[in-house]
């Protein structure tokens, strides 16, 4: 007895942006016996590295007491760890006095509270400082979710480990456009255990307009959150409005929210300049101030490029 399962199949795959494919009597690695089909036809898109999955259909299914053979994953060596030059790509909205992230939500307030002719009378001749003074809500600009957002007794910005927003390893998972839902068929061809999940919609695009609000905004759907939880995702970002469904069908529910904030994962909203990005070899950081009792607040996300 060997103690590792091959699971032989059938399935027909169809793409988001059109087409499909089909195998007769595939063979797979699988984790275990009692595999679901929907676990399988996963594991099947993230092995043949199929990108922009629509549906994954199994049949003819059994499963066969086997050694592995090894899968062909789609991972890449991380970046980061050479010398030499690197490249800086900057990730956020600027935030400026009076601009609107969430319809609806109060914009920032940018004032002085010390202006620069008021500071001469403070200093020597010719010195002077100009301190300026923000009134805003956290949820400003591109921020950070922590698990405090969700969860009271979670932990904040103070309590957030750097190792869970800084220099982090970093993948793109591109969605086809005009795509709502980002589900786990969409996830599964990206090796993400210990990586920034970056999910480049291109809703980005609509930042500052009525549009962007939209209920048809993209997002992430409870089922992929699930699928990033259990795969060990470090931290999700979205170029959307929210990482959740907005539309009225979702009725306020936020399963995306609740399932990676649980994890103790730390999301980034209303992120922008996806499109610079390779698919991975990058590092992502996107840190708060340790501010105790808040669990959100805005970064300067970014990422680094050797």
């Amino acid at each position: 007895m060997t103690g590792q399962y091959r699971a032989q199949f059938d399935a027909e795959i169809t793409f988001a942006n059109g087409g499909g494919l089909r195998t007769d009597g595939f063979r797979l690695d699988i984790p275990g016996r009692e595999i679901g089909d929907d676990d399988l036809a996963a594991l099947l898109v993230r092995h043949l590295g199929l990108l922009m999955v629509g549906e994954v259909r199994i049949s003819n299914r059994t499963v066969v007491e086997e050694p592995h053979k090894g899968g062909r994953g789609v991972a890449g060596p991380d970046a980061g760890s050479g010398s030499g030059a690197r490249r800086l790509v900057e990730l956020s909205h600027v935030i400026a006095d009076g601009m609107t992230t969430l319809p609806g939500w109060p914009a920032p307030r940018i004032t002085e509270w010390l202006t620069r002719e008021a500071s001469r009378a403070n200093y020597a001749p010719g010195t002077e400082f100009q301190v300026g003074r923000i009134d805003m809500i956290a949820n400003t600009g591109t921020y950070l979710d922590t698990p405090a957002h969700r969860y009271a007794d979670g932990a904040d910005l103070a309590g957030t480990p750097l190792d869970r927003l800084a220099d982090l390893p970093g993948v793109v998972v591109r969605v086809p456009a005009g795509t709502r839902a980002v589900d786990r068929l969409l996830l599964a061809p990206y090796d993400v255990a210990g990586r920034a999940v970056l999910v480049h919609t291109g809703w980005s695009a609509h930042f500052g307009t009525d549009r962007y609000g939209a209920p048809e905004a993209p997002y992430l759907t409870g089922d992929g959150a699930r699928a990033l939880a259990d795969a060990g995702a470090t931290l999700v970002g979205i170029d959307s409005v929210n990482i959740d469904d907005m539309g009225p069908a979702a009725r306020g529910e936020r399963p995306a929210h609740s399932t990676l904030l649980a994890a103790g994962i730390p999301i980034v909203e209303h992120l922008t300049g996806l499109e610079a990005l390779p698919p991975e070899g990058f590092r992502f950081t996107a840190a708060p101030p340790m501010v105790a009792g808040m669990g959100t607040f805005p970064v300067r996300a970014f990422a680094t490029l050797p």
